[in-house]
């Protein structure tokens, strides 16, 4: 295989990974208000509903991984892809309250398991020699898709007010994606997971989470908590609480711009293998972000900085989650063998999954006992937990671990 970095393939890969999570988070926002204005829910119905979707993708992550591993990968993007598409349409029949929150958690599924197999077959066709940086190019695909989505979504509703409109959009971009993905040729031979006589027992527990990498998946928890309590109640925090009513969607945008200016100032590090330096850059830069947003509307009531912090935090934020995705990706990629791929990317999503469970789940809780001030304090305290264990526990952990001592 060429050592080119963007190949046809990976350039397919990466868009299709932008249109599944463009079609995800165009929703994302909207859907809070959509089951408040629609159906009547309240905030802890809302809560539990929309977390049905990340446990049910979080349910089926395991068994992806080991499908990745053990089945031609190709095949296994094809079928999640074809599925995951046509639950768009399902948002569209649902009347009720309860075929909404039966659809919504049955898309979890195949989004977990595409999620999977796409980032896997990711690898599969970048060169060994471009690896640690192709998929930190691979992760801005789905970190630009989730500032850019809503930012799009919010603006067409704010217009158009179609909720309709939005899952119909959702429903072609997926589609797209699907077909790009079609036209993918992975030539390189896949490493299938040993499943034959004397190579270990079929259905082991490293099967479905890469054990070796166990403490690098609980750190990522908590930051997808964070990101899962801003990117659902951003919208309703802002109107309800800052009296913003339109800037939802230019906070977004900002998280976006601090995603270019990750890759192009961390670049350099990954191509170099220093994931510990990204990832705690990214890290502390993401802390100070959250800080930001919720203690200067909280402590000041002017609102010149109050319009500054909540801005200045989504620049922040995007900068800090650019750089640290794909360090995260790339470590427990590197404490993996390499028939462990799809298992080293469902446990980082699995671990992802979780955070944003919990995030949508208890930020919808917290906000009904204590309002949103409350719960994005949270936030702001869950952050700073993530980053204590990384300099105490996690980068210790993957330097005793790595496979490859080319990466630290």
């Amino acid at each position: 295989m060429s050592d080119r970095l963007w190949n046809s393939n990976y350039c397919k890969v990466m868009a299709a990974n932008f249109s599944l999570f463009f079609a995800f988070y165009i929703l994302t926002p909207l859907l809070p208000l959509y089951l408040s204005e629609h159906f009547g829910a309240t905030k802890d119905v809302i809560g539990m509903v929309l977390s049905g979707y990340t446990i049910t993708a979080l349910l089926f992550r395991p068994f992806s991984g080991f499908f990745v591993d053990a089945f031609p990968r190709k095949t296994v993007l094809m079928v999640s892809f074809t599925v995951f598409a046509i639950f768009f349409a399902g948002y569209l029949a649902a009347s009720t309250l309860l075929a909404f929150t039966i659809v919504r958690t049955l898309h979890g599924g195949p989004f977990g398991a595409l999620t999977v197999a796409n980032s896997t077959m990711a690898i599969d066709v970048l060169p060994s020699s471009r690896r640690t940086e192709g998929i930190g190019y691979y992760g801005l695909s789905n970190n630009l898709a989730m500032a850019i989505a809503p930012t799009i979504g919010i603006y067409i509703y704010r217009y158009t007010h179609s909720f309709e409109l939005i899952f119909w959009i959702a429903l072609a971009v997926a589609t797209t994606g699907l077909a790009v993905d079609a036209t993918i040729k992975n030539s390189q031979p896949q490493p299938a997971a040993k499943i034959e006589k004397g190579a270990g027992p079929l259905i082991s527990w490293d099967r479905f989470f890469l054990t070796r990498g166990w403490l690098l998946g609980l750190n990522m928890v908590a930051f997808g908590f964070c990101f899962g309590v801003l990117s659902n109640y951003l919208a309703i925090y802002g109107k309800e609480q800052l009296g913003i009513s339109g800037g939802t969607g230019t906070y977004f945008m900002l998280c976006s711009v601090g995603l270019i200016l990750s890759r192009l100032q961390g670049g350099r590090a990954l191509r170099q293998g220093r994931l510990t330096h990204n990832a705690a850059e990214g890290m502390i830069i993401s802390l100070v972000g959250y800080t930001l947003f919720i203690a200067v509307p909280t402590l000041v009531h002017h609102t010149t900085p109050i319009m500054a912090a909540y801005y200045g935090s989504a620049l922040l934020i995007g900068l800090g989650n650019g750089h640290m995705w794909p360090a995260f990706q790339n470590m427990i990629i590197g404490v993996a063998e390499n028939n462990r791929r799809g298992t080293a990317n469902s446990t980082i999503l699995i671990s992802w999954d979780v955070g944003m469970g919990l995030g949508i789940l208890l930020g919808g809780v917290v906000a009904e006992l204590l309002g949103y001030g409350a719960t994005f304090w949270t936030v702001a305290a869950v952050n700073a937990i993530g980053v204590t264990m990384f300099f105490t526990a996690t980068r210790q952990f993957f330097m005793a671990r790595r496979l490859n001592t080319d990466i630290r």
